[in-house]
C-alpha cells in the first residue's frame, strides 16, 4: 500500500489496520479511534491517492453475498472479545 494512503488512513483515525487472505477471499480488521466514522471516510474518499490506491484495487474486489444492497462491505458481527 502507498505511504500516502497509509497516511491517510491514520489522519483519519484508523489503527491496526491489517488484511487477511483466504483462498479468494480478503478479510480486513481496523480499530477506529476518532469521534466520527463516517466524516472521516467521507474525507478519505476525497484523497486523490486514496481514490487511485482504490482504482488500482477495485478489480480485484467483489462484494460479500452478505453485504445489504448497493455496500460494498459487509460488517460482521463480534460474537468474542477476550479483554
Amino acid at each position: 500500500m502507498p505511504e500516502p494512503v497509509l497516511n491517510r488512513l491514520r489522519h483519519c483515525h484508523i489503527a491496526n489496520y491489517s488484511i487477511h487472505l483466504l483462498g479468494d477471499r480478503l478479510f480486513s480488521y481496523f480499530e477506529y479511534h476518532g469521534d466520527d466514522l463516517a466524516a472521516d471516510l467521507a474525507l478519505m474518499a476525497e484523497d486523490e491517492a486514496t481514490q487511485r490506491w482504490w482504482k488500482l484495487t477495485a478489480p480485484c474486489q467483489v462484494p460479500v453475498p452478505e453485504a445489504a444492497p448497493g455496500e460494498w462491505w459487509a460488517t460482521a458481527e463480534q460474537v468474542f472479545l477476550m479483554e
